[in-house]
């Protein structure tokens, strides 16, 4: 049996992801059912889940199908992920095995797993998501890793399209808020490359030493460009940054020239706590009422203010309810059912 994973959407065509897309606003519009009947997706979460888990589980069972969730040291055994271990410590079962074994119970995996280690240079390839991807003779859905939330970046480009109309064009800022703890690069990666798909103007405004992965920016420019938009600059100014902006992506990250340590990247953003949006930094988007994007959870008043997150220029629950649609739409496309 033939199968695609969904690891990263780069491995889609631009082509593929409009399709995608398409028929997640079919899928939202109550325009098909079924297609999933007698179909198991077994997740597996390494880490914790809110959205994700409860839009694939619901997502399953509103086309006919059954999920199945496994949180290893919890609800199953703790696996064991570096190749070639001597498996005489905590970890029970080896990844190799648990994906050999999923791939026969269920029609398609999920895997969570956020960064873990010191050294970003190995954490960077996202060996987790992608050796379950390995073993697997089932179609495997990254459900965020180190790298990337592939799920998360359709939603946010359903999003940018249902709210912009055609985006093409318009300013996206991927804005850095603090945050109590150094953050994956994962989400604002993913949200960037939703804007480069959409062939918006993309800005990334953080404060210096926050660069993202220079591959994933470099990524982030070339789809851009390909898709008739563009990658105008990076700022250090949030005040700037947002004047004028259509969407306003607020998220946090870690610095990854910091990566596995906490204490010195926690001392780094000490006195970076201004950078959060205000509800008057938004009175600088456009006309004052530029779209305000989260992925969730958000820290209140500490990344975003009330009062932004509440008022009309917040999508960020429209933005969650999208990642049910376009997840109907993935799993329908990986299991060839619709």
């Amino acid at each position: 049996m033939s199968k695609r994973d969904f690891i990263t959407v780069e491995d889609w065509s631009g082509e593929e992801v409009d399709a995608l897309l398409a028929l997640a606003t079919r899928v939202k519009r109550g325009e098909i059912t079924g297609g999933l009947e007698r179909r198991v997706l077994a997740m597996v979460f390494m880490d914790p889940s809110l959205r994700t888990r409860t839009s694939f589980e619901a997502a399953m069972f509103l086309h006919g199908g059954h999920a199945v969730v496994l949180e290893p040291g919890k609800s199953s055994w703790s696996l064991e992920t570096e190749p070639g271990a001597v498996m005489d410590g905590s970890t029970v079962e080896h990844v190799k095995d648990a994906a050999r074994v999923l791939g026969r119970y269920a029609d398609v995996l999920g895997v969570r797993s956020f960064p873990r280690g010191t050294d970003w240079k190995v954490v960077r390839e996202d060996r987790v998501v992608r050796d379950f991807a390995r073993f697997s003779e089932k179609p495997v859905i990254n459900m965020e890793s180190s790298r990337r939330h592939p799920c998360q970046q359709l939603a946010d480009a359903m999003t940018l399209r249902e709210k912009l109309g055609d985006p093409t064009g318009k300013r996206f800022v991927l804005m850095w808020a603090w945050h109590p703890k150094a953050l994956p690069t994962a989400v604002p990666a993913s949200a960037a490359l939703a804007a480069a798909h959409q062939g918006m103007e993309i800005v990334i405004a953080r404060p210096d030493g926050y660069e993202l992965d220079p591959e994933d920016t470099a990524l982030i420019r070339r789809i851009a460009q390909a898709r008739g938009g563009e990658f105008v600059h990076i700022m250090n100014d949030p005040d700037e940054a947002v004047v004028g902006a259509d969407v306003v992506y607020v998220k946090s990250w870690g610095a990854v020239k910091y990566f596995g340590q906490p204490e010195t990247e926690a001392a780094f953003r000490a006195g970076l706590r201004d950078w959060r949006l205000t509800a008057q930094r938004l009175k600088s988007t456009r006309q004052g009422r530029g779209l305000v994007m989260h992925c969730l959870p958000v820290r209140r008043n500490v990344e975003i203010d009330d009062a932004v997150l509440d008022g009309p220029s917040s999508v960020v629950v429209d933005e969650a309810e999208n990642r049910l649609h376009v997840q109907r739409a993935l799993l329908l496309e990986l299991l060839g059912a619709r």
